[in-house]
Order: C-alpha cells, then structure tokens, then sequence
C-alpha cells in the first residue's frame, strides 16, 4: 500500500470513528431521556405536578359539599374553569391546566432545561460526552429533545390526574362550551387533549431560554435559579400596564390562550399567536445556545 492510500484509509477510518451513525444518534437520545426521566429530581416535579390537580379537586368538593357552587365566578379562561367542575369533572383538566402553567409547570422546565448542560459540566461528564463522540451540536439537540419531551410528559401527568381525580369526584357527561353550546364527552375529551399539546407547546419558548442559560455556566444551580428568576421577572413584567406595547413579545403572554379551543367556533388568532411567539423563541434562544456551546471551552 502506498503512502497517500495509507493516509486516506487512516483519514476515513478517523471519520468512521468521528462521525456517529443515525442508530448511535438514537441510542443517545435514549439514554438521555432515560438517565433524566430517572433522577429523583425528576420523579418529584412530576409527583408535585400531579399532586396540584387532587388538591384542587379536593378543595372544590369540600367546598361544594353543602350544594353550594365553589367560588370564581364564570365566564371562561383560566381559573374561571372551575365554577364548572361540580358540574363536569372534565372541567378539572382545564382548571388543572390553567393553575399549574403560570409557574409550576414552566419551573419544572426552567429546572430540567436549566441543569441539562451546566448540571452536566458541573458534574464533570460534558467532557466525556463530547469524547464519545456526540459532537456538540448533536449532544444540545439532543438535550433540547429531552427537554421538550419533558415538557409534554409533565402536562400529560397534570391532564391525567387532573382527569382521574374529575372521574372520581364529579359527575361526567357532555360539556357546556364558553360560547354556551353543548359537545359530546368523546368531543370534550379530543379538547382537552387539544389543550394539553397546546400547554406544551407554550413552553417551547422557555425550554430554549433556560438551555441558553445552561450554556452560559458550569453551575446547574446557578442555571436553573436564573432560568426560574427569568420566569418570575417575565410574569411580573406581563402584569405592568405600562409595559403594555412590548407584552405580546413576552413568551407567557399568549399561554391562557388555550381557553379559546373550548369555544365554538374555536378562536384561533391568539393561539397561533402564542404559537408563532414560541417558534421565535426557539429560534433565537436555541441558535443563541448552539453559538456559545459550539464556541465554549470545556473544562470538565
């Protein structure tokens, strides 16, 4: 063998070796999902998450024991579900889904996503990963799909329990939408799995931002206190009336936006919207993410 045949064969042998193949790239995705989806952090989000639902369900039927309709009025985003829990324990997934999307199901996230790189340098093994070889923008695609599953299994967890929790305690049947027509349950069901796909949709955004924030430090604490802060200061600024003009830009702006596919005709303008405000998101925090991971200098 030549001395040029030799060093293309060494070339295309370092390539093989460099270059993962398609199953290796699944395998780990797997791995991820399964090493984050096992942690007793994890497992207690999702326990905190599921719990939300049967205390509201609780404290609705220890109210409305007496025959007296729980308190909150009608009228129909948000917390306003829940006048009409003790008449469809359907009612308990939207309520549910309304209570916990505001802060506890975007800290779940800001905690996952925040910790998905920095939980990794601080531990020492980001190294040993990229040595693998996953290669950088693999390993935070990879990270960033293991994020956005958790997103859909927490508001999965939240809408099953909240419905287990409405099947146990209160009446079902057909549902009175907002506009005030009457569905079927079966109708009233693909809704509510409607709803729940677009909960977690809306927190694509922060998923982004808090594994941009991941990038940014060895810390996971640091990160994911910071993802969480961000959240807070977003959610406060959304309430100041001054601020009015920049708010449709915030990514928790359009989230109560749900609502609108219990009306009938379903009202789509603010759902794309909050749709379109997430993919920006994404975009912007995730390229953001890919130039200072691909950038950064690992040391552990």
């Amino acid at each position: 063998m030549s001395q040029a045949e030799a060093v293309r064969t060494s070339t295309a042998q370092a390539q093989a070796v460099r270059t993962p193949s398609v199953l290796w790239t699944f395998g780990l995705l797997r791995n991820e999902m399964w090493t984050t989806f096992r942690r007793w952090r994890t497992l207690a989000l999702l326990g905190v998450l599921a719990a939300v639902p049967i205390l509201v369900g609780i404290a609705v039927k220890i109210e409305t024991g007496d025959g007296s309709g729980p308190g909150g009025g009608g009228g129909g985003a948000g917390p306003a579900f829940i006048s009409q829990i003790t008449n469809n324990g359907l009612f308990l997934v939207f309520t549910a889904l309304a209570a916990t999307l505001p802060f506890f199901l975007p800290m779940a996230i800001g905690v996952i996503a925040g910790d998905s790189i920095a939980g990794e340098a601080n531990a020492g093994t980001l190294r040993y990963l990229l040595v693998a070889p996953a290669g950088r923008t693999r390993l935070l695609l990879t990270k960033y799909a293991t994020v956005l599953a958790f997103c859909l299994l927490a508001t999965l967890v939240v809408a099953v329990s909240a419905l287990t929790v409405g099947a146990l305690l209160f009446p079902l049947g057909d549902l009175t939408t907002i506009s005030g027509t009457q569905i079927s349950f079966a109708e009233g069901l693909g809704r509510a799995l409607l709803i729940a796909l677009a909960v977690a949709a809306s927190l694509v955004g922060m998923a982004a931002l808090g594994l941009f924030v991941s990038t940014l430090t060895s810390s996971g604490i640091a990160a994911m206190a910071t993802t969480v802060g961000l959240l807070i200061t977003i959610q406060i600024l959304d309430q100041i009336p001054q601020l009015h003009a920049i708010q449709p830009y915030f990514f928790s702006h359009y989230w109560l936006s749900f609502a609108d596919l219990m009306r009938e005709p379903v009202y789509w303008d603010d759902l794309v919207k909050n749709l379109g405000i997430q993919a920006l998101y994404a975009v912007v925090f995730g390229s953001a993410a890919w130039a200072r991971f691909t950038t950064k200098d690992i040391a552990s």
